[in-house]
């Protein structure tokens, strides 16, 4: 008598068995943040559709930008602006360079270059590119989502230090319908910085220096105000030493190893340019960006006030948006720092408000630079999770569908992201 032999399905090349030890760690993980994706998702969802429904509608990026009017999609003005120099770094690289603008007078005085446009999103597009096969546009929009993604995951953790799991899900979805949040799905850096600003303070919170000594530098070489980001850490690894909590080594490494990829690209800049301000000035004299101590917001805040409007640009609901959104981020400081978070996180988020008030330029996106000040997500985010599940999704929907406006349609069409 023969006995009988159970034959069992072969298991796709890369597929966990059933009984690996894989498939239990793959369940918890999902059991963890698939609700913060959901989250994130399904909101961003509705106010990407939002957004794209107001631009089809009132159709002002054919006018403005002509080169879509031959059966372009309507999405790709999300590569316009700042995508497009990031698509032009992914396929042909830098060529810094101070050339002035002959005749020129006034404010802008050189020619913009790509050399203001930090390197580590435009390189992540091109291995996007390389990997996928997708062009540069596409490839954007791929990093980009994909870092909002884990932004969100990052937001969660930290919030969910203050105010448990209910916390850390209201954050990202906070994260979701912020003023400025429709550059996260666009062929901007903005997403990347963000998730690797979040999670290097959650290895702060964690102490684990080596990591988030990494990650500052990354951050580093993707935007400038990363300064924030180092000056934070070194303030955090100094108290750390002094406490002697983490012996030497660790907190000393990322102390040194946060600033290197943002000096080593500004000295990258100064030295092909020539100058060792070359970095600083291209951004003023090319691109009206410089830091003036808050003279211009100040000017922006008490004019907008009575109704003067248009700083370099006649944008005024832009302008008002942003006005909203900086009056909201000083309210929410107090209340952040009520909490008494570590020194890591007020730090960060006081020099990233700093830079970013404290400077000149295009007035109408303050709103999108303002988004690396996420700590003041936290106190928003632990008051809503007192707020019953289905009714903070109600509150957060209603916010997805009006972020089509005022965090998408007011950026791309009435401002200049």
């Amino acid at each position: 008598m023969t006995t009988p032999v159970t034959i069992t399905p072969a298991a796709r090349p890369g597929t966990p068995a059933p009984g690996s030890p894989a498939v239990p760690a793959l369940r918890r993980w999902a059991r963890r943040h698939g609700p913060v994706l959901a989250m994130y998702g399904i909101l961003k969802l509705i106010g990407f559709g939002s957004f794209m429904y107001l631009l089809d509608s009132a159709g002002d990026f054919r006018r403005k930008h002509p080169r879509f009017g031959g059966g372009a999609h309507v999405w790709d003005v999300l590569g316009t602006w700042d995508g497009w120099w990031y698509q032009q770094i992914a396929l042909h690289g830098y060529h810094p360079a101070l050339v002035p603008v002959p005749g020129a007078s006034g404010l802008i005085t050189l020619q913009g270059n790509s050399a203001a446009f930090f390197p580590l999103y435009p390189a992540l597009m091109r291995l996007a590119m390389e990997v996928t096969g997708l062009g540069p546009f596409g490839a954007g929009l791929l990093v980009s989502v994909v870092a909002s993604f884990t932004a969100a995951l990052g937001l969660h953790a930290v919030a969910a230090r203050f105010g448990g799991r209910r916390a850390g899900l209201a954050a990202a979805g906070l994260w979701a319908v912020w003023p400025g949040s429709g550059v996260e799905w666009a062929v901007y850096s903005d997403s990347l910085y963000v998730a690797l600003a979040a999670w290097a303070l959650y290895a702060v919170l964690t102490r684990r220096w080596l990591t988030a000594g990494v990650l500052t530098f990354a951050a580093g070489l993707n935007r400038p105000t990363a300064v924030a980001l180092v000056a934070a850490l070194a303030l955090a690894g100094l108290l750390a030493l002094r406490r002697r909590e983490d012996g030497v080594a660790r907190p000393l490494t990322a102390i040194l190893v946060a600033p290197l990829g943002l000096l080593g690209y500004l000295g990258w800049v100064g030295l092909r340019t020539g100058r060792a301000d070359g970095y600083f000035r291209l951004q003023s004299q090319a691109w009206g960006h410089e830091f003036d101590y808050g003279r211009q917001t100040l000017d922006v805040l008490t004019s907008v006030a009575v109704g003067h409007f248009g700083y370099l640009f006649a944008l005024p609901f832009a302008d008002v948006i942003g006005v909203g959104a900086v009056l909201l981020d000083l309210a929410l400081l107090p209340l952040l720092i009520r909490l008494r978070p570590p020194a890591v996180l007020v730090v960060h988020t006081v020099l990233t408000l700093a830079l970013v008030l404290g400077s000149q330029q295009y007035f109408a996106n303050v709103s999108r630079y303002l988004l690396p000040a996420f700590p003041l997500f936290v106190p928003l985010a632990v008051a809503l999770r007192r707020v019953a599940l289905p009714y903070q999704c109600l509150v957060l929907g209603l916010a997805a569908l009006a972020s089509g406006s005022y965090a998408g349609y007011a950026l791309f069409e009435l401002g200049v992201p």
